[in-house]
């Protein structure tokens, strides 16, 4: 698959289509979310809209007119205290990994979260063995915060979740 240079900018409606097949994917042939039912293009619509209001960030890798992967920060909790303290979601394509979207995702999502005056940014991964998205968020200096051990019953097993965080505040992004 020969492609060009993969462009990360905000998303836009036009992407929720490809967004949602993308998550898609994740949701029923993985463990990678806990999503059991994948939202829809109107779901994917009203989180935009949500993020866009929080002036938090929702990206799209283009590869050559194509959405090669997506990223968003939300809010990590619903109190008020936390407001300055969000999870971050990164997902590609199929075929698309391994080529260094996710990277340029992240990069630009933690800039982006800096700029919004987000103070931690939180990553809940689910331990599917595979690692390379504590791979990926070590290489952002993400420090391990934890293990919530069988929360998550999908597929018929049970999968733990791996906690890490970026302080946002001290060094910028």
């Amino acid at each position: 698959m020969s492609a060009g240079e993969p462009v990360v900018r905000a998303a836009a409606h036009e992407d929720l289509e490809a967004i949602s097949a993308i998550y898609t994917h994740y949701v029923t042939g993985s463990v990678a979310t806990f999503e059991e039912n994948p939202p829809t293009t109107a779901d994917w619509a009203r989180r935009l809209e949500d993020l866009a209001g929080r002036r938090l960030p929702f990206l799209v890798a283009d590869v050559d007119g194509q959405v090669a992967g997506y990223a968003y920060a939300s809010p990590w909790r619903p109190k008020p205290a936390y407001r300055y303290t969000v999870e971050d979601s990164i997902y590609l394509a199929p075929g698309w990994t391994g080529r260094g979207l996710g990277r340029a995702l992240l990069d630009r999502l933690l800039t982006d979260c800096a700029r919004a005056g987000t103070r931690q940014v939180i990553a809940v991964i689910a331990d599917t063995g595979d690692e390379a998205s504590v791979a990926l968020h070590r290489a952002f200096r993400f420090r391990d915060a934890g293990r919530l051990t069988g929360v998550g019953r999908k597929h018929g097993r049970w999968v733990d979740t791996v906690l890490m965080q970026r302080d946002l505040s001290t060094n910028g992004a």
